[in-house]
């Protein structure tokens, strides 16, 4: 069984930056599609970012320009790089994947999750 443990969240003041790791306990993280989710509370789950294994990704237009998802086939772990946070951008962030496609296709529920790391922004 695939699992994946995310780290790297905290405390970061508005304008700061944090990069998340998601660690996959087997297989490579560049033969499926992997993303990034977040839920703040009150609100619903929304995808962050996405990474397919030909390495087409997709960003939230929240996000666009301020996150960057990558991975490192190597170290079996996937990114996202977070600059110019805001305090909208507060959230626990989960890591996911979907292992029975490789190119991610938007609105189809992920198969394997992590359990997610807290992301919290001061003014």
């Amino acid at each position: 069984q695939v699992q994946l443990q995310e780290s790297g969240g905290g405390s970061v003041q508005a304008g700061g930056s944090l990069r998340l790791s998601c660690t996959v306990s087997r297989h490579s993280v560049g033969t499926y599609c992997m993303a990034w989710f977040r839920e703040a509370p009150g609100k619903e789950i929304e995808t962050v970012a996405t990474i397919s294994s030909d390495s087409t990704t997709f960003y939230a237009e929240s996000v666009k320009g301020r996150f960057t998802i990558s991975r490192d086939n190597a170290k079996k772990t996937l990114y996202l790089q977070m600059t110019s946070l805001k305090l909208e951008d507060a959230a626990t962030y989960y890591c996911a994947a979907d292992l029975l496609i490789s190119r991610c296709i938007p609105g189809r529920p992920m198969d394997t999750w992590g359990k997610g790391t807290l992301v919290t922004i001061s003014s």
